[in-house]
């Protein structure tokens, strides 16, 4: 008897996992039943069951960190309970499914919150209860750690080729093509590299606009989108803000955190000022 039911069991989990999932018409289908309906406006799905009842939204996020580097992910919210919003990873049956068939196949394949009955109101609050964490790959965590830095710095290029950090002149550019200042993007390919220099005119290090890429003083190279990563394309050029930005990662003394400064009372002779 218990033989029998381990094979039971084992059967149904295979057929489950082996389930067909299509959308027609905004409506999901498991091997060709409806269970559930979904509509959009834009990267906003709402899931809702056969009644039209709205059940939970699953909203798609894709964001620029750092460089070439995106992020993808998925954000789901319950109607009936908005106390939590979640962020997690998605799935796709493939690398040319949109956004709609990737909620439906994320949510059957992945979550188990749409089954053979409709939405499992079981699962998903179980999910909101137990929430898996994201798995992130190695690139991905480096990019986020490099953003809080460079987040921290709050660089900026003013029109005359400044750098500034929170606002204080922290260095500057030289061998500026002639199309700085029009747009901040370098499109120019020039046989002249553009320098940095720190605010006490040392050299930090130089952008090859021919090859976007980067050298620093010490020797250090990087390449300026070199590759592509989550579903978006990436940009073509980068900004000066990118490149002074990078800079600052790849020389950590070419800036320093400016911390604020807080002045307190000025006193004398124990005589408040």
């Amino acid at each position: 008897m218990l033989r029998s039911l381990i094979i039971l069991c084992t059967v149904f989990s295979v057929f489950f996992q082996a389930q067909t999932v299509k959308i027609k018409r905004g409506i999901v289908h498991l091997e060709g039943i409806p269970v559930a309906k979904i509509s959009n406006k834009g990267s906003l799905y709402t899931v809702m069951d056969l009644k039209e009842t709205p059940i939970y939204t699953m909203e798609f996020e894709d964001k620029s960190i750092v460089d070439s580097v995106r992020d993808s992910y998925i954000k789901i919210r319950r109607i009936y309970n908005q106390d939590k919003t979640l962020e997690m990873d998605y799935i796709s049956p493939s690398a040319f499914s949109g956004e709609e068939k990737s909620a439906a196949y994320t949510s059957v394949k992945s979550l188990k919150i749409i089954d053979e009955r409709g939405i499992n109101i079981k699962n998903l609050d179980e999910l909101f209860k137990n929430s898996p964490k994201r798995k992130l790959d190695t690139k991905t965590k480096e990019a986020y750690t490099t953003r809080t830095k460079i987040d921290k710095l709050n660089i900026t290029v003013n029109n005359v080729g400044e750098i500034l950090s929170n606002g204080k002149p922290v260095g500057y550019f030289t061998n500026l093509p002639v199309s700085f200042g029009a747009d901040d993007t370098v499109t120019d390919k020039t046989f002249v590299d553009i320098e940095i220099y720190d605010a006490n005119s040392k050299y930090i290090g130089k952008y090859i606009t021919t090859t976007k890429q980067l050298k620093s003083a010490g020797g250090k190279t990087f390449t300026l989108y070199r590759e592509m990563s989550g579903r978006a394309s990436i940009l073509k050029f980068p900004t000066y803000k990118a490149i002074a930005e990078r800079m600052a990662i790849m020389d950590p003394s070419f800036i320093k955190i400016q911390e604020k400064v807080i002045v307190g009372e000025v006193t004398k002779d124990g005589v408040q000022k």
